[in-house]
């Protein structure tokens, strides 16, 4: 019994899974891909955001009514970099609401989740702009449950393309 279940363990070790069952190898190729992909958007980022990614953090809260958006500075000293999230989002949201979504799609691809729904649904879908300390906000709602839930699986895709620089709520 003791040499079947050393063979077993074995073979697992070679296959890449582990006792408990799980392929670490899948695993650190599923990692290694999420961190190329979090670097790509972050370098495509940059071309369209004119703030600084790792001097800002972008937060992502979803609502029953569809979500609020905000990007903050690390440091509250930072006043240049608030003025520059700022007068990007106030732009963004302008674009949204008249459902151009092009710089999202820009920085993560066409297919992302939930951006064609949300250019399709724009005239359902209010955009609202604000300032707030440190940075600025852009708050989402319809009463479309369709596109509410496109806009928390843009938000869920958002958060997984920034990885350290964004946080959900």
């Amino acid at each position: 019994m003791r040499l079947h279940y050393s063979l077993v363990l074995a073979a697992l070790l070679v296959s890449g899974c582990n006792p408990d069952g799980r392929n670490h190898r899948a695993h650190h190729d599923a990692d290694t891909s999420l961190v190329h992909r979090q670097a790509e958007v972050a370098a495509r980022g940059a071309v369209v955001m004119p703030f600084d990614l790792d001097r800002t953090i972008h937060v992502f809260e979803p609502t029953e009514e569809g979500g609020v958006q905000r990007v903050i500075v690390r440091d509250p000293q930072d006043q240049a970099q608030v003025v520059l999230i700022r007068r990007h989002l106030r732009e963004q949201a302008a674009r949204f609401a008249r459902g151009d979504f092009s710089a999202p799609a820009r920085i993560h691809g066409e297919e992302m989740q939930g951006l064609k729904e949300l250019a399709s649904g724009a005239a359902r879908l209010r955009v609202q702009y604000a300032e707030e300390p440190g940075g600025g906000r852009i708050r989402y709602a319809s009463s479309d449950t369709a596109l509410v839930q496109a806009l928390h699986r843009w938000f869920a895709a958002q958060r997984r393309d920034h990885g350290g620089h964004a946080r959900g709520h």
